[in-house]
């Protein structure tokens, strides 16, 4: 006789699940670490985070599922709209539905008994798992995400889980933590070049690589100085691009490059985390900070009062990191061949330049990305 953790494993490997991200939840806490044994999965820090990450592995063909509890939706349902809806993406969301049975949590309440009719109002399929029995309607909606490039939430119940007899086996680790001290702040060569100006001289290093752009005006430059199928212009959901690289480089043995923003990381930074534990080689990030958003006024940033991206980078765990101005130092740093993933600190001056818009629409933009993996 199955468990329902079981049970519901079962079905995903059967749908083709391949592709896991998960926050905790005490009432799945089982579940999560039968997943987490036996399929590929990735420790989030933020849920909005995942759903870049998942749009991200199924760009590269996989088919992703993430699994968080009912809280957490109301910490993804933007980048659930505009990235993973608006360039229809598939992604199947298992959510632990709190504050609807033998609920303990006062706070608990509002999000979990109100989630169907967010999930309606945001158009977003769902179906509710009252038993394990109701697990029989997986997977016919689970083809069909798949095939359809749908969103589908799955809510389910604690009632399925009780008397499981499916126990924990988690221990606590007592391994040392290690950690990368960041180095002192040391005098930096300031910013000589724009934004335009230095991707246009990492031209002939984007060449034949997946390119993740930022929205708004990254995006537009890139596409003005070198289009390729192969880039994934983000037309909204500001705070993805490193997630969404991340996701791809996860799934891929293709390079990887994120033009990002110092706006946009600052909105995710508990992504360079992520990044820095799944550790993969084939990911650079090269974060252009300009010290403003650029693409809402150019408002300034706090990267020009208080924050060193580098030295972010660094304390979230990436090792692998350099600080660039001048040409001869962004050159230098996009050739280097230090194992792990990348971060490059690009300083730039502020500024668009006028470039037009960019003239092929998302699912244009998402079918290339496509069509280059399917190669």
């Amino acid at each position: 006789m199955h468990t329902p953790e079981e049970e519901l494993i079962s079905i995903l490997k059967k749908e083709g699940i391949d592709f896991t991200a998960s926050l905790p939840c005490e009432k799945i806490k089982t579940l999560l670490e039968m997943v987490s044994a036996q399929f590929f999965h990735v420790p989030l820090t933020r849920e909005e985070e995942g759903v870049g990450i998942c749009a991200g592995a199924a760009l590269a063909g996989k088919r992703p599922a993430m699994f968080i509890q009912s809280s957490g939706i109301g910490n993804m349902i933007n980048a659930l709209l505009s990235l993973t809806g608006f360039y229809e993406l598939p992604l199947a969301i298992f959510v632990s539905q709190r504050g609807i049975y033998q609920e303990k949590i006062a706070a608990q309440f509002p999000m979990g008994q109100g989630l169907p009719k967010i999930l309606r109002g945001a158009g977003i399929r769902h179906t509710v798992i009252s038993s394990a029995d109701d697990f029989k309607a997986m997977p016919r909606k689970l083809k069909s995400l798949y095939v359809k490039n749908q969103i589908h939430a799955f809510l389910l119940s604690p009632a399925i889980w009780e008397g499981s007899s499916a126990k924990s086996t988690l221990t606590l680790d007592q391994r040392p933590i290690t950690c990368i001290i960041p180095e002192k702040r040391q005098e930096v060569v300031p910013p000589q070049y724009t934004r335009y100006e230095l991707i246009e001289m990492m031209v002939p290093c984007l060449e034949g690589k997946v390119v993740v752009s930022n929205l708004g005006w990254p995006s537009k430059e890139l596409y003005a100085l070198k289009h390729q199928p192969s880039n994934f212009y983000m037309l909204g959901s500001m705070g993805m691009a490193t997630p969404i690289g991340l996701g791809i480089s996860l799934s891929s043995e293709k390079e990887v490059v994120v033009i990002d923003g110092d706006g946009s990381l600052l909105m995710n930074p508990g992504v360079l985390a992520t990044a820095a534990h799944c550790a993969p080689e084939n990911l650079t990030i090269l974060a252009i900070d300009n010290s403003s958003y650029g693409s809402t006024g150019s408002q300034k940033t706090l990267t020009g009062s208080c924050v060193d991206l580098e030295l972010v980078a660094r304390g979230f765990g990436i090792g692998n990191t350099v600080k660039a101005a001048t040409r001869q130092e962004l050159i230098a740093a996009m050739a280097s061949q230090r194992r792990g993933v990348k971060f490059i600190h690009a300083l730039a001056l502020p500024g668009n330049r006028e470039v037009p818009n960019i003239p092929i629409d998302h699912l244009r933009i998402r079918n290339g990305v496509r069509d280059f993996f399917a190669r």
